[in-house]
């Protein structure tokens, strides 16, 4: 099986840029990670533009064409992405694999650490509201609402987690739009024959499977 990924280089200014100067060692470090077993270079995006800022539009378009391929973002160097943990965070969320050459162990599960983390915290704070709770109810204090405003805080928690899948979904098929687009103007217009040419064109569904028109479908009722 073909494993496919997706590079991304970073240079901090447009001199290096021009001159390829830091690039070319960047994706000779990709390529030296990648040699050997069955693999893929999908694509290439290279960013100039500064560490400290996270407006980098060459990697919004590597991650949609990770989302679309199915595949691995791969970096030279972990400070390439980000410095900032809050944005690693950000990475992960956007559901795309990716590994750093210079730390391979630094992954989108690894970077979930910090999130384990703030869950520890979150726990923390409700054992110490329970119990700060059960204090209150020995002292008399009526807690009949209590029950109640958990429903609503579970309802609130549904439907935020809905709203997040629907917007994955939606930024899926946008994603995919373009490519659909083109598939239409060469003459294809059947769902079938639409699923069949982003199958032969590498393409994969949102959950990695294999194009169908009933996926085909979906992805032009959202558009």
């Amino acid at each position: 099986m073909t494993h496919k990924f997706v590079a991304y280089y970073r240079v901090s200014t447009a001199r290096q840029g021009d001159s390829g100067l830091g690039l070319e060692a960047q994706r000779q470090a990709v390529l030296d990670y990648l040699n050997g077993g069955s693999w893929e270079l999908s694509a290439e995006y290279v960013e100039v533009e500064s560490g400290k800022t996270e407006d980098r539009p060459k990697l919004v378009e590597a991650l949609k064409e990770c989302r679309r391929r199915n595949a691995t973002l791969v970096i030279a160097k972990l400070d390439r992405l980000s410095r900032n943990a809050a944005f690693l965070l950000t990475l992960q969320a956007e559901g795309v694999r990716f590994v750093a050459v210079d730390q391979p162990e630094a992954n989108e599960l690894t970077v979930g650490i910090l999130a384990v983390v703030a869950q520890a915290e979150r726990k923390a704070i409700s054992e110490r509201t329970r119990a700060a709770l059960a204090a209150a109810k020995a002292r008399g204090v009526k807690l009949g609402g209590l029950r109640h405003d958990l429903s609503a805080y579970a309802k609130q928690a549904n439907a935020k987690a809905q709203k997040v899948r629907a917007e994955k979904a939606d930024r899926f098929a946008q994603d995919m739009a373009d490519v659909i687009q083109d598939i239409q103007n060469a003459g294809v217009t059947s769902l079938c024959g639409i699923a069949k040419e982003l199958n032969a064109r590498g393409f994969k569904t949102r959950r990695g499977g294999q194009w169908q028109a009933t996926s085909v479908k979906r992805i032009m009722d959202r558009l």
